[in-house]
Order: structure tokens, then C-alpha cells, then sequence
């Protein structure tokens, strides 16, 4: 099928537009880089044949002279492709993903805002490792469950795919036990979260010098 026969919401240029590239296959991010295909053969057929025949692993280290020899693709794509995994290398060089294991990791996390005198209610995304995917501040100011939607919190979850979230925000006032408003949020969003198919890890509070985890002390 050529890709003008193709539904427009289909095409990966598209579906990279309307879903985020996320939501697209290597395949169709490949095609993308490819840009069209060959004769008989469509572009994301022709990027589904690249990858079969290096390999997904073997991909990111091909040179210009392996790309080059393969039939569709002439030395501009081929530099294309080189340059563009050359480019992700060099950018994520040294790059290491924040792992939450326990409260203390979170708490030394949060350098930025533990003696902040605004409250910022603050999302770690992590994968199924407890990695770091994003860290993204909800809201900042009197922490309320208006503020705190479940939308707010677990749309950035899903467009990210992250397994699983964990809750963190400063007191101001240097006393870290949770108000009866931290908890009313904490059991929403966890409960919002079993329903969205991803966990609450837990929920911690942090000041200046100290730190408040709901999940030691038993409170998700």
C-alpha cells in the first residue's frame, strides 16, 4: 500500500503530531528519519526491513558505509539516520536516571524546594525499575484538593508511560506531619491511581532539614 493510501491519522509524521512520539513504533520513527520509500515498497515497509535486517540493538551503531549499501537508501539517507543516533548519543552522554528506592532519595531530590516558602506539590513519573522518567510540579501554593486534580497528576503519567508516581511536597513551616488536606489528596489520587493502573508509591513531605513518608508510616 503506498502511503498516500494510507489514512491520514495512520501516517507516522501524523500520528507523531496528534500522539506525542511515544505513542509511535521504532518502526514509524524510522520511517519518519526515511522520509519515503522505494519503489514497490512504502516507507514504513522499507524501515521495518532496516530494522529486521541490523537489528534494533545493532541500529544506533551502524556507520554511513553499512547504511549506505542497503537498497533504498543513497548516502542522504544514510547520513540522516547516522546523524541522527549520533546526535541522541551525544545529548544523553553521562545522563543517568534518578533512582527512588526509599524516602531519603525523594528528600535528597528535593533540594530546590525543601525550604522554599511557597508550597510546590510536586509528580515523580518512574518506570516499573523506579527510574526517573519526569518530574513535574503540579501546583504551587496552598495545597488543596481543587489545586490537586487527578487529571493533572496522571495525564503527564500516561503521555510518559509511567508505571508508577510518587507524591512529594514541601511545608513551609518546617513541620513535616501531613494535614488533614495532605491526606485527603494522597488517598484520592491513590485511588484514582488503582483505576488508571498506576501506583502510588508513596507521599512525602519534605522540609529544610527533615522528611514526612506516608508509606512508612503505614498511611497509603
Amino acid at each position: 500500500m503506498k502511503m498516500n493510501e494510507v489514512p491520514p491519522i495512520e501516517r507516522p509524521r501524523e500520528k507523531l503530531i496528534h500522539y506525542g512520539p511515544e505513542k509511535l513504533s521504532l518502526t514509524e520513527l524510522l520511517a519518519i528519519l526515511l522520509r519515503s520509500g522505494k519503489k514497490g515498497e512504502n516507507v514504513v515497509e522499507l524501515a521495518n526491513k532496516i530494522i529486521k535486517k541490523y537489528g534494533r540493538d545493532k541500529l544506533p551503531h551502524l556507520t554511513f558505509h553499512d547504511l549506505q549499501g542497503y537498497n533504498g537508501l543513497g548516502p542522504a539517507k544514510a547520513c540522516e539516520i547516522v546523524a541522527c543516533f549520533e546526535l541522541g548519543k551525544r545529548l544523553l552522554k553521562d545522563k543517568k536516571a534518578e533512582l527512588y528506592l526509599k524516602p531519603e532519595d525523594v528528600f535528597g531530590q528535593l533540594k530546590d524546594i525543601r525550604d522554599n516558602k511557597k508550597e510546590h506539590f510536586m509528580i515523580l513519573y518512574l518506570d516499573t525499575r523506579n527510574q526517573e522518567i519526569k518530574k513535574e510540579t503540579i501546583s504551587i501554593g496552598s495545597l488543596n484538593a481543587s489545586l490537586v486534580h487527578p487529571r493533572e497528576v496522571f495525564e503527564p503519567a500516561v503521555r510518559n508511560t509511567a508505571a508508577q508516581i510518587i507524591i512529594a511536597h514541601n511545608h513551609p513551616s518546617g513541620d513535616t506531619n501531613p494535614s488533614t488536606e495532605d491526606i485527603h489528596i494522597s488517598r484520592r489520587l491513590v485511588e484514582a491511581g488503582k483505576i488508571m493502573g498506576i501506583e502510588v508509591i508513596d507521599h512525602v513531605i519534605v522540609a529544610k532539614d527533615n522528611y514526612f513518608s506516608f508509606k512508612e508510616k503505614g498511611l497509603l
